[in-house]
C-alpha cells in the first residue's frame, strides 16, 4: 500500500465540489460511478473526517471502488488529484512529450496514463506559436516518412500496462480479430485414401474375400489427422492483472472462433488458488464472459503461489484435459516466493504431460532481462519455448510460431546466461 502525505486543504475548502470533480475523473477513467455514489462519498467523508492520513483515501475507496481491477486506476487518480502538487505538469508531460517536466524523471506507472487522460479531459496543452517567416525567404522542408508507423502499428508494439483507456478499447478490438491457428497432428488411426502411403491390408483382404479370394485392387490408407487441445494457465496476481486481462480477451476470441483447428480450449486462472474459467469464455459476449470469469476467480490482483497452483492442476485436471497432444500456454512473470524445488518438480510434471509447453512472460519486454529470480530459474529449464507476452505484436508472433516444434524463443539465450 502506498504512503499518503497529509492533505493540504485551502483555507476556504470546497470539499463537496472537489469530490464531485474527482468522481467525474474516475468515471472518465472507466469506473462506473453515478450521482448516488458521489452523494454517499460526501456524506462518508463528513462522517469519517480527517483524523488520520489514510482515512480520506480509504473512505473514498470504499465509496467508489467495487471491483479489483479498479484499484490501480483509483490510486493513480487519487494521487494525481489530491496529493501531487505537480500533478498538472506531470500529466501534461505524459500527454505531450514535448513538455519537459517530471516525465523526464520517471516513466508512467500502471494506470497513470488513464488517470492523466481522465483529469485532462477537454484540456489541450498550449504549444508555442511558430515564428513568422521573413519576407523573401523560402524554406524547403524534406520529410522522410519511410520509417514512420501507422497508429495501428504503434498500438501493436505498445505495452498493455501503459495503454490509456482509448488505447485499451482499440487493443481489445484488435485482439478480437487475432487468430491462433495450429497444424493438425497425425494420429495412429488410419483412414482410406486412394493415394495413401501405406497398404490397408484389412480392407484389401475383405475386398478379395467378396470376390472368392481374387485379389484385384490394393487398398491404401493414410494417418488420420486430429487437432490438439489448447490449455491456458494465466496468472492474475497483482503484477499480472492488466496483462492477464488482455490475454483473456484474446483467448475469448480463440475459444469462439471456428476453423482454427483446436479441438478444445481450456482456460485456468491462478494467483493464490487455481480456478477453471473455461465455461465462462465460451459465452459469445466478451464483456459478459470476462465479468463471469472475474467473479469466479476470487484471487484477482492478489498474491502468487505458482508452485501450489501447478500442483493443483497436475493433481486435479491434468488427466482430464491434457489428452490429444495438448499445447500449454503458461502466462506468468515467474515471480514466486514458494519453494523453488517444488516449483521445478511441478513444472517438470506439466512439461512431461503435454506436447509443447510455451511460457509467455511480460518481463521479456525489457532488453536487459536476466533470469535472476529463483522462480524463473526453477521454471525455465522445463519449457519448450520462452517468449514475451506484453503486447499485441508479441501475441501475433506467438500465432506464427506456435506450430513450430523447433521454436525456443528466448530460452536458449537465457539458459546460456544461467550456465555462465
Amino acid at each position: 500500500m502506498p504512503e499518503y502525505a497529509p492533505l493540504a486543504l485551502p483555507e476556504n475548502p470546497r470539499l463537496a465540489h472537489n469530490i464531485t470533480h474527482f468522481a467525474r475523473a474516475l468515471r472518465k477513467a472507466g469506473l462506473p460511478i453515478g450521482p448516488g455514489r458521489v452523494i454517499d462519498a460526501v456524506r462518508a467523508v463528513e462522517a469519517a473526517g480527517f483524523t488520520e492520513k489514510r482515512d480520506f483515501y480509504w473512505t473514498l475507496h470504499a465509496c467508489f471502488v467495487n471491483r479489483p481491477e479498479h484499484r490501480a486506476v483509483f490510486a493513480q487518480v487519487f494521487r494525481l488529484y489530491w496529493r501531487d502538487p505537480r500533478y498538472l505538469e506531470h500529466m501534461m508531460s505524459m500527454m505531450l512529450p514535448a513538455i519537459r517536466g517530471v516525465q523526464e524523471e520517471r516513466s508512467a506507472q500502471a494506470a497513470e496514463k488513464r488517470a492523466a487522460e481522465a483529469l485532462l479531459d477537454g484540456i489541450q496543452p498550449e504549444l508555442p506559436e511558430p515564428e513568422p517567416e521573413k519576407e523573401g525567404e523560402e524554406t524547403l522542408i524534406e520529410v522522410d516518412a519511410s520509417l514512420t508507423m501507422s497508429a495501428e502499428e504503434k498500438l501493436k508494439t505498445l505495452d498493455f500496462e501503459q495503454m490509456s483507456t482509448e488505447e485499451v478499447a482499440r487493443a481489445k478490438r484488435m485482439l478480437a480479430r487475432l487468430t491462433l491457428p495450429v497444424k493438425p497432428i497425425p494420429s495412429r488411426r488410419r483412414q482410406a485414401a486412394q493415394l495413401g502411403p501405406r497398404i490397408d491390408r484389412a480392407r484389401t483382404l475383405r475386398a478379395a474375400m467378396r470376390r472368392g479370394g481374387e485379389l484385384r485392387d490394393i487398398a491404401k490408407a493414410q494417418p488420420r489427422l486430429r487437432w490438439p487441445n489448447l490449455i491456458v494457465l494465466c496468472d492474475i496476481s497483482g503484477s499480472m492483472s492488466q496483462y492477464s486481462r488482455m490475454v483473456l480477451h484474446f483467448l475469448h476470441a480463440v475459444s469462439n472462433a471456428k476453423g482454427q483447428g483446436w479441438a478444445k480450449v481450456h482456460a485456468f486462472t491462478f494467483g493464490t488458488r487455481l480456478t477453471n474459467v473455461t465455461r465462462h469464455l465460451r459465452q459469445r459476449d466478451v464483456d459478459a464472459a470476462l465479468k463471469a470469469a472475474g467473479a469466479e476467480a476470487q484471487d484477482w490482483e492478489g498474491g502468487t503461489r505458482i508452485g501450489a497452483c501447478l500442483h493443483a492442476f497436475n493433481r486435479d485436471w491434468s488427466r482430464r484435459v491434457m489428452g490429444q497432444g495438448a499445447v500449454v500456454l503458461l502466462i506468468t512473470d515467474g515471480l514466486d516466493r514458494d519453494d523453488p524445488d517444488a516449483l521445478a518438480a511441478e513444472m517438470q510434471r506439466l512439461h512431461l504431460s503435454c506436447r509443447r509447453l510455451i511460457w509467455l512472460n511480460p518481463l521479456l519486454r525489457w532488453s536487459e532481462f536476466a533470469p535472476k529470480a529463483r522462480g524463473i530459474r526453477a521454471m525455465l529449464p522445463h519449457v519448450d519455448s520462452f517468449r514475451a507476452g506484453h503486447s499485441i505484436a508479441s501475441l501475433e508472433e506467438l500465432a506464427e510460431v506456435i506450430s513450430q516444434a523447433d521454436d525456443m524463443g528466448e530460452k536458449a539465450r537465457l539458459m546460456a546466461a544461467l550456465a555462465g
